[in-house]
């Protein structure tokens, strides 16, 4: 037991009986349990009991021991002034301060079923996929849960690009760039694309997009690969990177995209070029996308791109492949971009214009075919439906967010896990 969890409790009257009484045998009648504070102060706010057939409106705390009022120092504060209930899990003293004002301890421990301690225990212990594996049910699944799930995701998201305008003068088009350039680099160059995209100043990305040999040399240039040309083509990207660099005065940065981990397809050299080419082919590619009505015009946006012929007997610079293919955007690596930088993004535009949006971006990710990853292949081995994007995207949030950090006393299927008994 802890006091968290003795909280989450109350919060949810997870309890075996509610006939309460004080520490002397007086009965408490629980009227309103209050509000969870999770700021300074009482823990539960405007609760209101009825105690000595008189009822009390104020606020609740709640301890382990009642001795950790005195611990806590609570005795003499001002923000418990308005203390009506003191309930604790065991009473070891009485509170010479609590009986002065007649506001009565309660004793929960034997109101609590063991076998919701032996379960959150276990959950902190346990060493497989999910905190809950071994009890886990997907009847336990709270109805709307993927919906609620992911636009919580994306809100957060969405605070993180409201703060990225505030940077970039409120300029979408930048912050698309950088939210793009961040997908295109994958989980392996993620950070470094965006770090190197939010050193160019968009304007003069806006001023050269027009020549896809400059776009490709200013991304290779920035990356250091063109220090020691190897061939005509670098040669080429050189010369223009320089002049790039002495006219636009881009900054002494360098960006060293990373190669390990990743298939040839993926090569930081192959995805630059095709960024290079989106913001070639596309002039007007925020409008474009953010007016994008379903799943097929914002897929047909990516589908035309392809890296330069430089790159199709090649991965690398200098070293030509025996197959020479075409390095377009696969489906796959176009789902991946519209789920984390499109989609984020076009509900952050609309969120505040438009009342149905919610159901319209849900509606997105519902036509979009799930990721495939560990995570998911887990999910599904305990029985969970991962059909679509919302749902991959739902479930992948939760793991990162609530699973990987036991935080069971905050999830939607870890309260009912909780309140089920044996």
């Amino acid at each position: 037991m802890n006091e968290r969890l003795l909280q989450y409790l109350w919060n949810y009257k997870i309890f075996t009986g509610f006939d309460f009484k004080d520490t002397e045998g007086n009965a408490i009648e629980i009227i309103d349990f209050g509000r969870w504070n999770f700021d300074s102060g009482p823990d539960f706010l405007f609760g209101k009991i009825k105690y000595k057939n008189v009822v009390l409106a104020g606020n609740i705390e709640l301890h382990l021991k009642s001795s950790d009022y005195i611990f806590h120092r609570h005795s003499g504060n001002p923000e418990f002034e308005n203390l009506i209930l003191h309930a604790v899990f065991y009473h070891d003293t009485d509170i010479a301060a609590l009986q002065q004002h007649n506001i009565p301890t309660l004793e929960l421990k034997n109101h609590i079923d063991t076998d919701v301690l032996q379960k959150y225990e276990s959950l902190l212990l346990h060493k497989e996929f999910i905190p809950c594996e071994s009890i886990f049910s997907t009847d336990k699944i709270p109805f709307g849960f993927t919906e609620e799930t992911l636009l919580k995701k994306l809100d957060e998201k969405a605070i993180e690009i409201e703060n990225s305008l505030k940077t970039h003068k409120n300029n979408y088009e930048a912050v698309l760039f950088h939210q793009l350039a961040y997908a295109f680099g994958l989980k392996v160059n993620a950070e470094i694309f965006r770090q190197m995209a939010e050193s160019i100043d968009f304007s003069v990305l806006n001023k050269i997009r027009q020549n896809l040999t400059q776009l490709e040399a200013l991304f290779y240039g920035l990356s250091g690969w063109l220090d020691n040309p190897e061939d005509e083509q670098m040669l080429l990207w050189k010369r223009e990177f320089d002049f790039l660099k002495a006219k636009y005065q881009l900054p002494g940065l360098t960006f060293t995209p990373k190669f390990s981990k990743l298939r040839p397809p993926n090569f930081p050299t192959v995805r630059l070029s095709q960024f290079a080419a989106l913001y070639h082919q596309q002039q007007h590619l925020f409008s474009v996308l953010m007016n994008a009505d379903d799943v097929a015009a914002l897929a047909a946006v990516f589908g035309q791109v392809k890296a330069s012929e430089y790159w199709s007997r090649r991965f690398n610079f200098g070293k030509i492949s025996n197959v020479e293919n075409q390095k377009i955007m696969t489906s796959d690596f176009i789902r991946l971009v519209l789920i984390n930088a499109v989609l984020p993004l076009k509900y952050a535009y609309h969120k505040n214009s438009d009342e149905d949006i919610h159901d319209k971006i849900l509606g997105f990710y519902r036509d979009l075919l799930p990721e495939k990853n560990s995570v998911t292949d887990r999910w599904k081995l305990l029985n969970v439906p991962i059909n679509n994007a919302l749902e991959s995207q739902a479930f992948l949030y939760h793991y990162k967010n609530f699973c990987q950090y036991k935080r069971c006393l905050h999830c939607g299927i870890g309260l009912r896990l909780l309140k089920e008994t044996r």
